[in-house]
């Protein structure tokens, strides 16, 4: 059964070789960091983006596009790696090709939606990004390791200052110049739309399946997300000092790495 996941919520992962779906009803661009045991990246090398696709046990998709498909193999991560972060951004000005314009915000487009998955297709876990407004960039999920398992939370954590802000949050120093050659390799690369990953039926507060298990709250474990919201349980919570990647399908058009 599918966990519908609100905002700061985690859910166990079955596996450690998913696929992150993400549908976003307008082109983003897609990225992914990894984290140390106390979630800092720790330097550009650590980035898998349009420019640098692939990292071990990670790959990403090449292109601007509504809908991304992420290939994970948690077994392959470097060993100092304990989280993976999803980030989303929408492409700059310079980056829109034909002269399209996007939106210029993320509260001006419909809300991102992202499904993680195992390599058969089957739901693990599902998490609607509402309530952005100005931002233009957003983490929208988290892997996470915590006491030899690894689980998935949503984080929903959206920036106005875009990528370089949301890089520079992560403690890289070269964050603004990363953030212009993420996007400027998202606007070289051709233009390819994903098949459509699956998504609930019904209006866009409606995300409800059957078959969905409801998530009861964090556990103790990973680092708060900014804005997750204060209260006992996030105190409880956060005072307690998240090969190449094989999966199939990680990105329409691309190879799968050996």
């Amino acid at each position: 059964m599918t966990a519908e996941l609100v905002r700061g919520q985690n859910h166990p992962l079955p596996g450690t070789r998913l696929e992150i779906r993400v549908s976003a009803g307008t082109p983003v661009v897609a990225a992914a960091t990894l984290g140390d045991a106390e979630g800092k990246v720790l330097g550009a090398e650590w980035v898998a983006h349009p420019g640098t696709p692939a990292l071990s046990g990670l790959e990403v998709s090449r292109q601007a596009t509504a809908d991304h498909r992420l290939a994970v193999d948690l077994d392959a991560l470097p060993d100092a790696a304990h989280r993976v972060d999803v980030l989303l951004a929408l492409p700059t000005a310079d980056a829109t090709r034909a002269g399209r314009r996007g939106p210029a915000r993320f509260g001006a487009a419909a809300a991102p939606f992202v499904t993680v998955t195992d390599l058969s297709g089957a739901e693990i876990a599902h998490y609607t990004l509402t309530g952005l407004d100005a931002e233009t960039a957003v983490i929208a999920l988290e892997l996470y390791l915590r006491q030899g398992a690894w689980k998935v939370r949503a984080i929903g954590q959206g920036y106005a200052g875009g990528l370089a802000e949301l890089l520079t949050d992560r403690g890289l120093p070269e964050a603004p110049s990363l953030a212009r050659v993420i996007h400027e390799a998202a606007a070289r690369s051709p233009a390819r739309q994903a098949p459509t990953p699956p998504r609930p039926s019904g209006s866009e507060g409606d995300r409800t399946r059957q078959a969905v298990t409801p998530v009861l709250g964090p556990d103790p474990a990973g680092t708060p997300p900014q804005g997750a919201g204060p209260g006992p349980e996030y105190e409880a919570e956060y005072g307690d000092p998240g090969a190449k990647p094989t999966l199939q399908g990680a990105d329409p058009g691309q190879p799968a790495p050996a």
